[in-house]
């Protein structure tokens, strides 16, 4: 996880993280895999779009995606500038090999190569496609085997193509920001709840083991009940937090957590569920504020 100076947020975004290992289908908003169980679902309502009969409305508005990709890049990159990021690469020492681009695929996470291969199917002579069976091979590895020295200066020299930005903006909605809005939307939950699954999503990944987001959101419908099903949005939300915020301390001891404690949590506790701006926040102990 990148860190850097402490900045005011003015109204621009970013995001990048290392994402896990299962992908979810283009068509639903779990993950298709053949290891994994299905995951459970509420009843959505009889809407159209999926989205429960009276749930709010909020995070896929132009404004607050704008906002949920800068709240994102502050704990991911502390930074708010998430389009400075296409061209960001670098190994963190996760264990997740090579973290790119403005929401952090991963070389050994799956979305990484599943980016590049889709993008070559639609531009197969982009300067990435030479680098696919490497990137095959050390799928589920932190291995850079394969992919250096040169892998790292062809991402950044394809970051400046604008069909490989859309690229990646495309397939940050597909895998990640979509199916966490639609399924938040299921549960009942404003824009603050849908922004909550969004950032688990891309942080846990969206798996259905244990520690993936919807084991995380299934964990919590068993503590608290979602709006859908008759509960209180402020206590399914808490409940939420709270098993995620563990399992980021399981998966790795002492991990700061400051994206929940000083920054969802505060929201919640001050009863932001719309995530209604102005917003101030701290990661890693730098403040950030959108007027």
């Amino acid at each position: 996880m990148k860190r850097a100076g402490v900045l005011l947020l003015v109204a621009a975004p970013v995001v990048v993280t290392g994402a896990y290992l299962l992908m979810p289908a283009d068509t639903a908003d779990a993950p298709s895999s053949p290891s994994a169980p299905a995951a459970s679902r509420e009843a959505g309502g009889d809407r159209a779009d999926g989205r429960a009969e009276g749930a709010p409305a909020g995070l896929a508005s132009p404004e607050k995606k704008e906002l949920a990709q800068q709240l994102v890049s502050s704990a991911e990159n502390s930074t708010v500038e998430w389009r400075t990021s296409y061209g960001a690469i670098e190994d963190d020492g996760h264990g997740d090999g090579y973290t790119a681009g403005i929401i952090g695929f991963c070389t050994g996470t799956h979305d990484l190569l599943a980016l590049v291969e889709r993008y070559t199917r639609a531009r197969p002579d982009n300067g990435l496609a030479r680098y696919l069976p490497a990137l095959r091979a050390v799928d589920g590895t932190g291995s850079h085997e394969g992919l250096d020295p040169g892998f790292p200066d062809a991402w950044r020299a394809e970051a400046e193509v604008p069909a490989f930005r859309k690229a990646q903006e495309e397939e940050r909605d597909r895998v990640y920001f979509d199916p966490a809005v639609r399924r938040a939307e299921r549960d009942g939950l404003g824009a603050l709840g849908q922004f909550v699954y969004y950032d688990a999503m891309v942080f846990h990944g969206p798996d259905t083991g244990p520690d993936g987001f919807y084991g995380l959101r299934e964990r919590a419908a068993e503590r608290a009940a979602t709006p859908t099903a008759g509960g209180s949005e402020t206590d399914f939300l808490n409940a939420f937090l709270d098993v995620r915020r563990a399992a980021m301390l399981a998966r790795r001891p002492g991990i700061d957590t400051s994206r929940i404690d000083t920054a969802q949590r505060r929201f919640l506790e001050a009863g932001n569920l719309a995530l209604r701006t102005p917003l101030t926040w701290q990661t890693y102990g730098d403040t950030y504020r959108v007027p």
